[in-house]
């Protein structure tokens, strides 16, 4: 059986060194999340301030992997911005 994780999501409140930061759930729970390879791989930047999607593990819920970067403003393709 596949290993379950919850999949939360959260507000990126200050920046660590090598690819960590302090994640404040919506719940409030403050928790350490490390950016997974696939972000990493596309060179995302992710910065305090920004909303993730982070998947926790249930049997350490004090951290998390970083799994997608939430556009804070979606872009609408039909507009000729």
């Amino acid at each position: 059986m596949k290993d379950e994780k919850w999949i939360l999501e959260g507000l990126v409140v200050e920046s660590l060194r090598n690819g960590m930061f302090r994640v404040r759930l919506d719940n409030d729970d403050l928790i350490l999340g490390y950016i997974s390879g696939k972000i990493r791989r596309s060179y995302i930047r992710i910065l305090p301030g920004d909303r993730v999607k982070i998947e926790v593990s249930r049997y350490d819920s004090t951290r998390g992997r970083i799994i997608f970067r939430i556009d804070p403003k979606p872009r609408n393709k039909d507009s000729n911005d």
